[in-house]
């Protein structure tokens, strides 16, 4: 399990959760929304 920097829900990992990279570590989201505002401001969202 991860927790969705973008809205704080878990997300259980696995093959076609989303995801992006940011600084070297990945991150996993509930939903490709989650996803475009984290790529949209990543710096905004990776320190939760």
């Amino acid at each position: 399990m991860a927790k969705d920097p973008v809205c704080g829900m878990d997300v259980k990992v696995g093959a076609g959760t989303a995801s992006a990279t940011h600084a070297g570590k990945t991150y996993y989201f509930c939903s490709d929304g989650c996803k475009r505002s984290f790529t949209k401001e990543p710096a905004r969202y990776a320190g939760k």
